[in-house]
């Protein structure tokens, strides 16, 4: 099969694996249901992924790349921390609207990081170093990620676990709060007495310097590592 031609049968594949799992949950997903949803044999399903999980895995990277392509970076945000919290709104309605997708998307943790969720992540680091460098940031950069990350994911699959009846809104806002009361200052650390602020919001901009040599550079991101976090 030509490379273009197997192109299109990879991406009918997707799609009809996706409008399937949609419709009847991820048990309705066989390489039989799916190949005939497709209008394929079997044995094409596994000329394409390999095997099942290869079509999951698939299917999980085609919902990165699609939830990375609703994503925007505005390079000079006028509030980063209204950035921030369009940001994980964004996050979280991707969630609330294809449940299904999403659930399989973040169903199995050890699965390799993918080209768009790594794409996607580094989205994230960089609003999360702007607040860094505006002296915003509450915790080291990391750790930052991780709440933000895991506040949105506990967010959405907390939100479908749980019967419609029961699905207050309130639930959603007050995890975007806690998150933002857990990772950034009332007031920009960099106008306050101590070096914490100053270093960690030093510690950010350090990626966009060019003087430094990278032995150099790295031993200072150790020394400002050391004084943001107080060891």
């Amino acid at each position: 099969m030509p490379p273009r031609d197997q192109e299109q049968t990879r991406r009918r594949v997707i799609e009809a694996t996706i409008e399937l799992l949609t419709r009847e949950g991820r048990d309705a997903v066989t390489t039989r249901a799916v190949a005939l949803a497709a209008g394929l044999q079997p044995p094409a399903i596994y000329r394409l992924f390999g095997d099942k999980d290869g079509l999951l895995d698939a299917i999980a990277e085609h919902g990165f790349a699609t939830f990375l392509a609703s994503k925007s970076l505005d390079p000079d945000p006028r509030d980063p921390i209204e950035d921030l919290k369009a940001g994980w709104d964004l996050a979280v309605e991707f969630g609330l609207a294809n449940p299904a997708l999403y659930v399989l998307m973040y169903a199995d943790p050890t699965r390799p990081a993918s080209a768009a969720f790594t794409a996607g992540m580094e989205i994230l680091m960089s609003r999360i170093r702007r607040l860094a460098a505006a002296g915003w940031l509450r915790v080291d950069e990391e750790l930052a990620a991780a709440i933000i990350h895991a506040t949105a994911r506990g967010a959405v699959l907390t939100w479908l676990s749980l019967p419609e009846d029961r699905r207050d809104p309130a639930l959603l806002t007050t995890l975007r709060e806690s998150m933002l009361t857990a990772v950034t200052n009332h007031e920009p650390a960099t106008q306050e007495a101590g070096p914490i602020g100053a270093a960690r919001a030093l510690r950010a901009a350090l990626p966009e310097q060019t003087a430094l040599s990278d032995g150099e550079q790295h031993l200072l991101e150790e020394w400002l590592d050391r004084l943001t976090l107080g060891r």
